[in-house]
């Protein structure tokens, strides 16, 4: 049993009407949960929206910093009213892209603190993109005290320099596609290193798709190919993988789904 730690099911990524097909392909891998990611206020109320259709879909709200720049009080209060559901896991994704920056940093900076700040309020954890940002990224989340309700680094692709600062903050690390690439070396020595239980396994459908479907859209399902990725490296079973992974993303948010 799998759990895809984050997707993106909506907006220009799938249509409304194949939510449901990518869902049932994604099971008969073995996928039976999935975190579903809002990345602006607007997307963030159609994820929101799914979640009561598909009880194995769980959410996680919030303005990527390519969105930074939609950043307002009114943004703020009403985000803060769709974070009280109990279907909302997760608050994010938010952090730094430094890398394509479509947001000023100065305004990426402050709706991610903006955000930590939220989720210390309603004491969820965090949901954090990070991208050509390193130093700020574990900065900024030093400096709110993120430690406080934990979350994830999500497709992490950092050293293990960067790793041990976000476990110190009680971070978890969740593994992309990027963990099958054999030149991802970095990346690779950190899923074999991390500790057991801060560890996930996630798509970021549809980007990342892993080996075997490189270079191709990527869908829920094909978590598995990138748990079984990690599996390898950490030289344990794939079913052992699922299992800690699965346990593990309960431990931090309070939720499994059902076999």
């Amino acid at each position: 049993m799998l759990v895809d730690a984050h997707c993106h099911l909506t907006g220009s990524y799938l249509a409304d009407d194949q939510v449901e097909a990518t869902l049932s392909r994604a099971r008969t891998h073995g996928v039976t949960g999935f975190i579903a990611v809002g990345t602006d206020l607007e997307d963030s109320r159609v994820v929101l929206a799914l979640t009561t259709r598909l009880p194995d879909i769980q959410a996680s709200l919030g303005v990527h910093p390519h969105e930074a720049k939609t950043w307002s009080p009114e943004v703020e209060a009403e985000l803060g009213k769709l974070l009280a559901d109990s279907a909302v896991r997760f608050v994010g994704e938010t952090g730094l892209d430094w890398h394509y920056d479509l947001s000023p940093r100065a305004e990426q900076e402050a709706a991610f603190r903006a955000q930590i700040r939220l989720a210390k309020a309603i004491r969820k954890p965090l949901m954090i993109h990070t991208r050509s940002a390193p130093e700020a990224t574990l900065r900024i989340l030093e400096e709110e005290g993120a430690d406080a309700v934990r979350g994830i680094i999500h497709c992490f692709s950092e050293d293990r320099a960067f790793a041990q600062r976000a476990l110190d903050l009680g971070f978890y690390l969740s593994f992309s596609g990027i963990a099958t690439f054999r030149k991802a070396e970095a990346v690779r020595d950190v899923a074999a290193w991390a500790p057991a239980d801060r560890i996930l396994v996630e798509t970021d459908a549809p980007f990342l798709a892993p080996v075997p479907y490189r270079g191709k859209p990527n869908e829920p399902g094909f978590v598995r190919f990138t748990a079984e990725a990690v599996a390898e490296l950490r030289g344990i079973p794939s079913v052992k993988l699922a299992e800690l992974t699965t346990r593990n993303l309960e431990a931090l948010c309070g939720w499994a789904p059902s076999s």
